[in-house]
């Protein structure tokens, strides 16, 4: 039969969720939307592609809130960057997921399933309708086969990374045939092979900074490499974009002098970013928006007298993360002392109560208050934060409010505005940016053995947040902390290295959904997180104790298949990931 097709949400060859029409009626054009004959145009090809691209924020498909690719459930509060916040009762079905609890039919695991393969059917179907597109040019057919190749890596990528064995269904197969793709082949090869197209198809730079360059995708399949443990290969691609690398939009690739203006939306695609979703507010839809962040901002929050908000105070910053930025002689504790010692945090200091609340007063590394809202010292530019009066219930939040990302005034002023939430921001969000690479380069010199290019890595990310000027400034123009931050000397062991460069890792990308993923990679996850569980469950027992929650590699380091998806596939098609 004839597929017909929604403009910018497409019924493609697979869904893996809602089972297709079969109908014969839709044979005939439903009035409103578009045939194949009327979108094999480039003007229309365009079009689509711009439909693949704006399901990265996972608002199409069912993966509504944790279906795109900020990943703050399932990246930074599974890593124990933050905690779920808010209070008991308000998307408990996110509780068990940082508890390491979840049940194959919580609705967040099919949210994120979905929304990925959304995107990947969007890829799937653009792809197909292009091999009928004649009269578009061989040149621009290409470039639109890479860019919609980078995407549909992308999408896999979130999926294997998620639920490891997941069905690679691509643009040659017929509906019949992507339901019965059973889930038992490893993807990376194909996620690869993407990749690589792209990176050898796609322009240098292109006349919108959004779209993806033969860098972004260079920089993604050595990502892909990294998780393989490739990493000769994946140094290789690292040497080369180092030196080499520029965004889509011809700047070369580099580290934005200041960390805190980074994530502002004043200074989106800088020479930091080197993919991101584009954000854009005060347009047609707030799917244009960044909404994936909305529920992070403060809660109720009297921002200026201006914000006010009943929602949301959603992702939290652990305890754990904020004790990680202690420093000594300028340098992080690597050997975890930064959970004890004068200067720890107690229990019930500014939980549940309205006492006065004492920040940290040692030593810190600077990102620390540009990235953790902290009570009494500057947020944003809304002045001092409050504390309680920006956090729905600290007993089972904590003190903490995350910083990367949240709205200041600027960014509230065009930002789309919502019911119910701060409103959906118009800031671009960087999936992936230099200083990400460079660590993982960093990663992959100290596997290959080059220590001290290693550590010339390491200490490029440290020298741009020890820079005095972009510290945290009081009102008064004092700094707002106690900041030491020094470079590594030369020195270092193998054993060393790896430790310095993952935790610089944590430090320098906490909040951006990345830490999870790091750990289950390096192979460290169960250690790592049952250690912080402990940790954390001291300070917040509402959220982590009574029982204690705890990690097990052999379950958790993936998530279920959704219980949804196997009812509609087949338990012959579809089989469970182990422990569920």
């Amino acid at each position: 039969m004839k597929k017909t097709i929604r403009t910018f949400a497409v019924i493609a060859a697979i869904m893996l969720g809602p089972i297709a029409c079969k109908d014969e009626f839709l044979e005939v054009p439903v009035t409103g939307q578009l045939t194949d004959a009327s979108l094999n145009t480039q003007a229309g090809l365009e079009g689509l592609l711009i439909g693949v691209y704006s399901q990265l924020d996972g608002s199409g498909g069912g993966g509504e809130w944790h279906g795109g690719a900020v990943n703050w459930l399932w990246g930074s509060i599974r890593g124990g960057d933050a905690n779920k916040g808010s209070n008991a009762g308000d998307f408990n079905s996110m509780t068990p997921i940082e508890r390491f609890e979840p049940q194959v039919n919580n609705g967040e695991l099919n949210a994120k399933w979905m929304g990925s393969y959304e995107g990947v059917a969007r890829a799937n179907s653009l792809l197909a309708i292009m091999s009928k597109a004649t009269a578009v040019p061989e040149a621009a057919k290409t470039r639109i086969a890479a860019e919609t190749r980078f995407l549909r890596a992308h999408f896999y990528s979130e999926l294997r990374k998620n639920f490891k064995m997941v069905p690679w269904v691509d643009e040659t197969m017929t509906d019949a045939e992507a339901v019965k793709v059973p889930n038992n082949t490893d993807i990376w090869p194909n996620i690869e092979a993407d990749f690589q197209f792209a990176a050898d198809n796609l322009p240098e730079t292109q006349p919108q900074a959004g779209r993806a360059n033969k860098w972004a995708a260079m920089s993604y399949l050595a990502k892909t490499y990294m998780f393989q443990k490739k990493y000769a290969e994946a140094k290789t691609l690292f040497d080369n974009i180092i030196a080499n690398g520029k965004t889509t939009n011809g700047k070369k690739y580099g580290l934005f002098p200041d960390f805190d203006g980074l994530f502002n939306l004043e200074n989106e695609n800088s020479e930091e970013s080197i993919f991101s979703f584009q954000a854009t507010g005060g347009a047609s839809s707030t799917n244009n928006a960044l909404h994936e962040l909305a529920m992070a901002q403060p809660y109720g929050a009297k921002i200026g007298e201006e914000a006010g908000s009943d929602c949301c105070g959603f992702f939290h910053p652990s305890f754990d993360l904020a004790a990680s930025y202690r420093t000594a002689n300028g340098l992080p504790l690597l050997d975890g002392s930064y959970r004890t010692g004068t200067n720890e945090l107690k229990a019930d200091q500014g939980l549940a109560t309205t006492d006065a609340f004492t920040p940290d007063q040692g030593p810190v590394d600077p990102r620390l208050d540009h990235t953790i809202g902290r009570r009494g010292l500057p947020f944003e530019d809304w002045g001092l934060h409050p504390g309680k009066a920006w956090i729905r219930d600290q007993n089972f939040a904590g003190p903490y409010t995350q910083e990367k990302y949240a709205l200041n005034k600027n960014e509230y002023a065009t930002r789309d505005a919502s019911g119910w939430t701060p409103g959906y921001q118009a800031t671009n969000f960087m999936i992936i940016r230099f200083a990400d690479v460079l660590l993982m380069a960093a990663e992959a010199e100290v596997e290959v053995g080059d220590l001290e290019k290693a550590r010339m890595y390491v200490n490029m990310v440290r020298a741009r947040a020890a820079n005095p000027a972009t510290f945290e400034k009081m009102p008064d123009g004092s700094n707002a902390a106690n900041y030491v931050i020094s470079e590594y000397p030369a020195g270092w062991t193998q054993d060393f290295a790896r430790d310095a460069v993952r935790f610089e890792r944590k430090l320098e990308l906490s909040l951006e959904g990345h830490r999870f993923y790091d750990l289950v990679r390096w192979g460290i996850a169960e250690q790592a997180l049952n250690s912080y569980l402990v940790y954390e469950a001291g300070k917040l027992p509402s959220q982590f104790g009574g029982p204690q929650a705890v990690f097990s590699a052999a379950e958790d380091e993936y998530l279920p298949i959704p219980q949804r998806q196997v009812d509609l596939q087949g338990n012959d098609v579809l089989t469970q990931n182990p422990g569920y």
